[in-house]
């Protein structure tokens, strides 16, 4: 009877979740085209310009790119990184995943990468985004994971002289930060063929919002099993998830990928390719990412960031910076959340949920000092242990910033961070629920990566040593 109880309990919370997950899904997609179309309404109807009148567009464009491009030389581009599920420029019409923050300055950019994708993989692309050429994910990875070595094309890279004389100043959120990480360490070991002078002084500074970096116990709810963090249960949240980006990507529809994309084309997983025993295959788990592990969610569990993390370190002549989220506070020794009506649908049962976080007691603790209590407070998608600094399997140099002064004169090699009341949308896709705190956030980031964080020299980086 009590089985029988907690499976109707676990059912209506499946059932729940799935339909808020779809409807805001939906309520997104259905923006950005309606969008797009009230657009093309208006312009169907505005009179023709005369060729004056296109002449001085095209003069005032002109000017504009012209002034965008002069200023390459003088100050390094901002590069906001989307987390999972996420998007940049171009995709879903004129939408922006950072809720217009973009505009903030003079230049920035946006690169639209997989939205479910693995952290490699992602941190791949965006080298790729940057400098241009053929996007290569590495032979070695490509022949473990089964897919394409090469994807797709940049024509032209967004920033071709990055270097280490022109390094970049990256802003990541959730997920998107430790995609960042991953290229750091991968410009440190030089592992882009045809780039022998890559380092790791080609990034300036990392700021993460609500940073993905040791993990989430909301994996495990969402179906990822802790006995492994890599395998899915049978029923739940992730196979839905599953099972819809499969039939997505099979389908292959050219007006809805380049609305919204998953970003698994190098699996060649289009009804092109494979054909419906291929589309078997892929729902039944025998081929493409969701059976090799190739993607986002392994690394986003307890024990695939530990796995990530023992190859990463905090570089010395990098500024780190860190907003870490929650919507949790403690009664009388009892983690709830801070405020129901303040909590976006999508992610209020979860911070519930995620309140109450027990690790299994069959199994060993995932690493050396493991508390359950550590993991309470949370944001609805990543706990807040997560998002302040690396953490796990060692720790890495950090300061906790209750007042500006606390990090003047900002020190390279360290993460400071903070930690604020918000839940894990609150500074994307919709800059009014944040209110007044979204233009104190981002002017605080841009401010810093124009006016504080600056190289004064570029001689040769001391050889770095793991954090401890």
């Amino acid at each position: 009877m009590i089985r029988l109880s907690k499976g109707l309990l676990l059912g209506c919370e499946l059932f729940l979740s799935s339909i808020i997950h779809l409807l805001f899904g939906f309520y997104i997609f259905s923006t950005a085209v309606a969008a797009d179309l009230s657009q093309s309404l208006i312009g169907s109807t505005r009179p023709s310009n005369t060729n004056e009148e296109t002449r001085i567009r095209e003069s005032i464009y002109e000017l504009r790119e012209a002034n965008a491009s002069s200023s390459t030389k003088s100050v390094p581009p901002i590069v906001l990184v989307h987390g999972i599920f996420g998007f940049g420029k171009g995709r879903l019409g004129g939408l922006s995943y950072f809720a217009g923050a973009e505009k903030k300055d003079e230049f920035v950019l946006v690169p639209d990468l997989g939205s479910l994708t693995s952290i490699h993989d992602r941190a791949r692309e965006l080298f790729y985004y940057l400098k241009g050429g053929r996007v290569d994910y590495g032979e070695e990875h490509s022949n473990i994971y089964g897919h394409s070595r090469f994807g797709r094309v940049y024509e032209k890279g967004h920033y071709p002289e990055w270097d280490e004389d022109h390094p970049v100043h990256f802003v990541g959120h959730s997920a998107g930060a430790q995609v960042v990480r991953v290229l750091q360490q991968m410009l440190h070991d030089k592992e882009f063929a045809g780039y022998d002078d890559t380092s790791e002084d080609w990034i300036l500074s990392l700021t993460a919002l609500s940073g993905a970096f040791n993990g989430t116990t909301r994996t495990y709810y969402d179906g990822m099993r802790p006995e492994d963090g890599r395998s899915l249960k049978p029923i739940c949240l992730l196979q839905l998830c599953r099972l819809g980006a499969t039939i997505y990507d099979w389908l292959d529809i050219a007006w809805l990928k380049n609305y919204y994309n998953f970003g698994f084309d190098h699996f060649h997983m289009s009804w092109r390719n494979t054909g419906l025993s291929g589309l078997a295959d892929l729902l039944l788990c025998y081929s493409g990412p969701f059976a090799t592990g190739d993607w986002i969610l392994p690394d986003l569990t307890i024990q695939g960031s530990i796995k990530i993390n023992a190859g990463l370190q905090t570089f010395k002549n990098t500024f780190y910076f860190s907003y870490a989220t929650k919507m949790t506070r403690h009664i009388r020794g009892v983690t709830v959340p801070s405020s129901f009506a303040g909590t976006h649908p999508l992610l209020l049962i979860r911070v519930m949920q995620m309140c109450r976080w027990r690790y299994p007691a069959y199994l060993p603790l995932p690493y050396k000092g493991y508390r359950d209590e550590d993991w309470e407070d949370n944001d609805g998608a990543l706990n807040t242990i997560s998002m302040t600094h690396p953490r796990i399997p060692v720790e890495h140099p950090s300061c906790l910033v209750v007042h500006d002064s606390d990090c003047h004169p900002l020190q390279p090699g360290i993460w400071y961070y903070k930690i604020l009341e918000g839940d894990h949308i609150f500074f994307i896709l919709n800059r009014e629920r944040a209110g007044v705190q979204f233009d104190l956030i981002y002017d605080s980031i841009f401010r810093n990566c124009r006016k504080h964080i600056f190289r004064t020299s570029h001689q040769p980086t001391l050889p770095n040593q793991t954090p401890s």
